[in-house]
């Protein structure tokens, strides 16, 4: 099924460019105050919660922010115009960051029963309305930026990404250092509920002068409507086997962090040189694809990541001291960011302006294998060993290569 292209008058499509450049540049600064893998595990803690809130904590923020697309898309899918939930979704998120540092800052005196109730409803309205919120994120990009220009964006993005993540991680950390709990988080939740609202301000820019509606009534129409695309858009069966195959890529270097502290006895300033090693490699293949975009297919991209991510795990499996671990990840940092860049790519040429909203919640719902590959990874290191898993790996990673030439990307 061949997709429509909508093209936007020049001046629009750059106004929009620049507003989502925005948008990211603040999203990046404000990560670190926010950061699910460290800030709000760790303020979780401290705030009288175990093992069983910290699993929950994940289920919620990982699960919840995937999974619950799949209610949030019917809905959203019958509005023409999206800009005004996509900012309800972000000014949700707004007002839970700030009311987490409120509770820290003003309740800390009280019982940390209750702290963590209330720490778990904002945690779940953060979820929630980040999921709410990319939908109508995916749909209103993919009709607000000229397709010749989306390569250049995500690259772009990955640049910003990239480069104001590590400062802002410096600042996190000199924050957390500098007060006690639970001031240091409070503060922390309060700079971020900050940073994502001067974010926000670049989606008030943009103009969204082009409908985008495909009536779905309910959740078994929703359903119905899956199967219907499915047997339409042979693109979206073959893009779901993609990102369940080719999306565990982003989910391993964790284990790689686990494997050099294990086996190679890696310390806290190791680890700062491997987070620096991967920004290195996101930084430099965006500012590649940047300059080359109008030149690179994402077929290309996308075979180039199934190969690089295969070397990863390769060079992992052959690796025979510390030293060669920061080249390790600066090779991770490179398939992080080809995959991020290719995947939402893909995801606007295998869908219409009409059903924009409804893929990506099909992307959010079909995103099954790298939701639960972290769980088992754990366990089958445990039972296996690193290399049986590793090997393991590779065989789902190269699977993704059927899923690839079957889509058949045109850009």
């Amino acid at each position: 099924m061949k997709t429509e292209e909508l093209i936007l008058p020049i001046k629009v499509s750059k106004r929009n460019f620049s507003a989502f450049l925005w948008h990211a540049g603040f999203l990046a600064f404000a990560q670190s105050f926010m950061d699910v893998d460290t800030i709000i595990p760790s303020m979780l803690i401290e705030s009288g919660g175990n093992a069983f809130h910290i699993g929950l904590m994940t289920a919620i923020l990982l699960g919840g922010s995937s999974f619950t697309q799949i209610l949030f898309a019917p809905y959203l899918s019958n509005k023409p115009f999206k800009k005004k939930f996509l900012l309800t979704g972000i000014n949700a998120r707004i007002l839970s960051l700030l009311a987490l540092g409120f509770i820290l800052y003003y309740l800390r005196n009280h019982q940390s029963q209750s702290i963590l109730v209330l720490i778990f409803f904002f945690i779940t309205i953060f979820a929630l309305s980040g999921a709410f919120a990319n939908i109508g994120y995916i749909d209103i990009l993919g009709k607000s930026i000229n397709p010749k220009r989306r390569k250049k964006f995500f690259s772009g993005r990955q640049i910003i990404n990239g480069s104001i993540v590590l400062i802002s991680a410096f600042l996190a950390k000199q924050l957390i250092s500098l007060k006690e709990y639970p001031i240091n988080y409070a503060w922390s939740f309060a700079i971020g509920g900050t940073l994502l609202l001067m974010a926000s301000l670049g989606f008030w820019r943009i103009k969204e002068t082009v409908a985008s509606k495909l009536p779905v009534r309910n959740i078994p129409d929703y359903f119905k409507t899956l199967k219907a695309e499915l047997k339409d858009n042979k693109k979206l069966l073959y893009f779901l086997g993609f990102i369940n195959t080719q999306g565990i890529a982003i989910s391993f270097l964790p284990f790689v962090t686990l494997y050099a502290k294990q086996f190679f006895n890696a310390q806290n300033n190791d680890i700062g040189v491997f987070l620096f090693s991967k920004i290195i490699g996101m930084v430099a293949i965006s500012l590649i694809i940047l300059i080359y975009s109008g030149k690179i297919r994402y077929n290309l991209l996308l075979y180039l990541n199934v190969f690089l991510t295969v070397l990863l795990a390769l060079a992992v499996l052959n690796i025979d001291n510390l030293h060669a671990f920061r080249y390790i990840f600066i090779l991770g940092g490179i398939v992080f960011s080809l995959y991020t860049i290719s995947m939402n790519g893909v995801l606007l040429e295998v869908s219409r302006h009409e059903n924009r909203a409804l893929y990506a919640g099909f992307a959010g719902a079909g995103n099954i294998l790298p939701a639960i590959f972290p769980l088992m990874g754990g366990w089958f290191i445990e039972q296996w060993g690193f290399s049986a898993f590793g090997i393991t790996f590779i065989g789902v990673v190269s699977l993704s290569v059927f899923f690839i030439y079957r889509m058949k990307c045109t850009h």
